[in-house]
């Protein structure tokens, strides 16, 4: 789990930085970049949801394994 939520700090402090500098160095409008920055704001919220979701699946099957070995008391 620590391994999880590292990756998922890691990843979230990576798109906020590259958001920031694509945000200063882009040619683009400010409503084109606000666009832009929304999509993957949207994006990298969705991929961190099915992360979540994939590993709380797991470990419920991890859970329902080793209940299922666990004698009767």
């Amino acid at each position: 789990m620590r391994r999880f939520m590292s990756f998922v700090a890691g990843a979230f402090c990576g798109a906020l930085v590259g958001s920031v500098l694509a945000l200063i160095y882009a040619p683009a409008s400010g409503e084109e970049l606000r666009s832009q920055l929304r999509q993957r704001t949207d994006a990298f919220r969705d991929e961190v949801r099915e992360a979540y979701a994939a590993r709380v699946a797991q470990l419920e099957a991890e859970l329902e394994r080793l209940r299922g070995r666990a004698p009767a008391g």
